[in-house]
């Protein structure tokens, strides 16, 4: 097949493609975590024993995509070629009519998607729909749904992935060699990052709160506007150590309650036992 030809095995035996190796590992990473947010947090909808079905089930097709996409990768440049011109949109900076290719087009509706199912996510949490339990009679039809909400996303994450890697490496294979080595590694620390995030509230806002602000950088880099990501990152880390201290006082203020009202701490103890 002719995309296979574009995979040339790597020198080993140079450092330096081992410092590559290892660096598009890490920005895979990195550029993964919204992915295993948005997963953490749709996966929360499926009974407990399914979840982690769900999440590696989902990991697993950001892999094949990212993999696929990468044997693909002539076609995935010519991505880039404009298809599509807007005559009443201006691109930014200048006056020229926007002209609008298949990546952009691609970024422009996951990030529409990104931005509305995060909404009604945080709009279903305030008005307390999200508590509704599921009827088991449902639980096939809410797995179909929740698969393909995590493939269409996946798809999206995909192209941006991919598209920042062949800005960094030359080489295919190191490429994909990357994707499965950052793949597993997520999907290690997946159930431990989902269950954290699930178990608090204010953890879960602010993750679907990070998911609309990606939304709206796919938006903004579908439209030619580029967002520095690293910006975007880094608020979320600090805003996630500052919620982090939160969940911590709040714990602490409420093992003082508990010690101040021992009453209190005994009926909680027969409410579980119930």
């Amino acid at each position: 097949m002719e995309f296979l030809s574009v995979i040339d095995l790597p020198n080993f035996a140079d450092p330096q493609v081992w410092v590559s190796l290892l660096t598009l590992t890490f920005l895979e990473i990195v550029l993964g975590v919204d992915n295993i947010i948005f997963i953490s947090i749709i996966s929360d909808k499926l009974p407990k024993e399914k979840q982690r079905f769900a999440r590696n089930l989902g990991l697993a097709f950001a892999m094949i995509f990212r993999v696929v996409l990468l044997l693909m990768i002539n076609w995935i440049i010519g991505l880039k070629e404009p298809v599509l011109t807007l005559e009443w949109f201006n691109e930014p900076g200048s006056e020229l009519p926007l002209a609008l290719s298949w990546k952009d087009i691609i970024l422009l509706g996951g990030g529409i998607f990104l931005i509305a199912k995060s909404t009604f996510e945080i709009h279903g949490k305030m008005s307390g729909h999200d508590e509704v339990p599921k009827p088991k009679s449902g639980a096939s039809s809410l797995m179909t749904m929740v698969i393909l909400q995590i493939i269409l996303i996946d798809m999206v994450f995909s192209l941006d992935s991919i598209l920042t890697a062949i800005g960094l490496v030359d080489n295919v294979l190191l490429m994909i060699i990357a994707v499965v080595i950052s793949i597993g590694i997520m999907m290690a620390f997946a159930g431990p990052i989902s269950a954290i995030i699930n178990k608090y509230p204010s953890l879960q806002m602010l993750a679907l709160a990070f998911l609309v602000v990606i939304g709206v950088m796919l938006v903004a880099e579908g439209i030619h506007q580029h967002v520095s990501k690293n910006i975007i990152y880094s608020c979320l880390a600090f805003s996630l150590a500052v919620e982090m201290l939160n969940i911590r006082f709040r714990n602490k203020q409420n093992q003082k309650y508990l010690k101040l009202n021992p009453d209190l701490n005994k009926d909680l103890s027969i409410k579980d036992e119930e």
